[in-house]
């Protein structure tokens, strides 16, 4: 089964600018790079075309999941979706129960993740296990380490 990717129109249309910018302006200057160690004479030996080769598998495969993202993308409108439980595109804060810190993440779709701001994938298994929880519950969140509990403390939506 093909899941789909949820993300906003921002997200999408990031996604695509990124693969635009890697088609048209990174590509290119691989596929420069691979020529002109090409024309420096024997490939066996030749460290610079290898190394370019590969930069250009790497390049190629960055496209194709951006591509694979973009197929399956699922555009969410935020203002559709319930505000009294945890949903993509909101702001939660959680208490975590073992240790009583505080912390607040805001979900989001592909594209838009930015995990040193608090922007997480509402398709992470953390995004996964708030979904759907209501203020004053708790969300019990699968980690190698265990099992994570989090007391949904506020549900915002920021515009």
């Amino acid at each position: 089964m093909i899941d789909s990717v949820p993300m906003t129109r921002d997200g999408y249309n990031k996604i695509k600018a990124e693969i635009n910018r890697l088609e048209n302006e990174e590509l290119p200057k691989i596929t420069e790079k691979i020529a002109e160690a090409r024309a420096e004479g024997d490939l066996k030996e030749n460290a610079e075309y290898h190394a370019q080769r590969e930069n250009q598998g790497m390049m190629m495969a960055k496209i194709n999941e951006l591509k694979d993202k973009i197929a399956r993308a699922s555009i969410v409108d935020p203002s559709q979706l319930p505000k009294d439980e945890v949903v993509f595109g909101c702001t939660v804060t959680v208490e975590d129960v073992a240790y009583g810190d505080e912390e607040q993440f805001t979900l989001v779709g592909a594209g838009e993740e930015d995990y040193d701001s608090g922007k997480i994938l509402v398709t992470s298994p953390f995004g996964q296990g708030l979904i759907g929880k209501k203020v004053g519950e708790t969300a019990e969140v699968e980690v190698p380490a265990g099992k994570l509990q989090f007391k949904i403390l506020k549900i915002e939506f920021v515009g």
